[in-house]
């Protein structure tokens, strides 16, 4: 009897460690349909562009650069007509928006065209207040492939409708492309929490056109 009581302790501990690898790969299996190189990305009114690190000197990481390059992209290749920039910007010195929106600026896209979100801190803030801030309720995702999946949930759980423009125009390093695909299975456990309870974020605001 102690040996099958251990025996089935030892069976659900295994069963909740492997649940987040589960999870993550039915995720990752249901929406990689829904996700797209940037030439084959069907139109959409707007593409909403997730923030990442942004240097102390203000340049973009090679990660959100490939980001704003391709959102660029989808712009001038008729694609798109809108792109929300949404990212960081709780302090003064640190502004992942602004600089998105500087560095589209200089590669052509009118101002008219832009819109910053200063208070996408996390991927579900970004994708909360795409829907109740911005009014946006179809959307390219633009970010990298690993990220697309969970985005395309909470997107989709949100209300939505997207799909995904995979942004990895560069060879990342190993270290850094290993550290962002384990960071997503316990950001997956975290988004599915976050859509149960489904709780404002912390900045919310009036109501803003994409126009």
């Amino acid at each position: 009897m102690r040996l099958k009581i251990r025996l089935l302790v030892a069976a659900g501990v295994v069963g909740l460690a492997a649940s987040p690898f589960l999870w993550n790969l039915w995720i990752r299996s249901h929406y990689s349909p829904d996700i797209f190189q940037p030439a084959d990305v069907p139109s959409a009114r707007v593409a909403i562009v997730f923030g990442a690190r942004i240097h102390t000197d203000g340049r973009l990481s090679s990660m959100l650069r490939d980001r704003v390059e391709t959102a660029v992209w989808l712009y001038q290749a008729g694609r798109v007509e809108k792109l929300l920039f949404s990212g960081d910007n709780r302090s003064e010195d640190y502004d992942e928006p602004g600089r998105m929106m500087d560095y589209a600026l200089a590669h052509g896209v009118p101002a008219r065209d832009m819109q910053p979100d200063y208070a996408g801190r996390r991927t579900y803030d970004t994708c909360y207040r795409a829907r109740a801030i911005f009014g946006v309720d179809s959307a390219v995702l633009v970010t990298q492939e690993f990220h697309l999946p969970r985005a395309l949930f909470i997107c989709d759980r949100l209300g939505i409708e997207a799909v995904g423009a995979s942004a990895d125009l560069h060879s990342y390093s190993r270290r850094s492309l290993g550290w962002s695909y384990l960071r997503e299975i316990p950001a997956l456990v975290v988004a599915l929490i976050d859509l149960v309870r489904q709780v404002p974020p912390p900045v919310m605001g009036a109501r803003i056109s994409i126009d």
